[in-house]
């Protein structure tokens, strides 16, 4: 059985693009290099949230890895770099706000 995050990313207004940009051009790779894996990335469909809400779905092999998969993703230099950068770029400070969950999938879950 794996061990789920959910993330939701709340961006200031007009800053979804960049965070978009962000993952597409380095975030996703920087995750791959510290064990972070990805399941999806949805934005809603309809109302007012669509402008700056991302959701995502993380899959580690159990909540130890996870905590050290953060760790190590935190720390690393590049993606440190990139997240500042990516603040220069976008004229301000991307995400407003994080909301992380962690899942346990039931026994009827086509994911587990």
């Amino acid at each position: 059985m794996q061990y789920f995050e959910m993330r939701t990313y709340i961006a200031h207004d007009g800053m979804l693009e960049a965070l978009h940009q962000r993952f597409r051009q380095h975030t996703n790779r920087i995750f791959s290099r510290h064990g972070i894996t990805p399941v999806g990335y949805w934005t809603p469909a309809d109302g007012p949230a669509a402008e700056n809400k991302l959701v995502y779905l993380l899959a580690f092999p159990d909540q130890a890895a996870c905590e050290a998969a953060w760790n190590s993703f935190r720390a690393d230099e590049e993606w440190l770099k990139i997240r500042e950068q990516s603040h220069v770029d976008a004229g301000g400070v991307i995400v407003k706000e994080v909301i992380s969950e962690y899942l346990n999938p039931t026994d009827y879950s086509s994911l587990k």
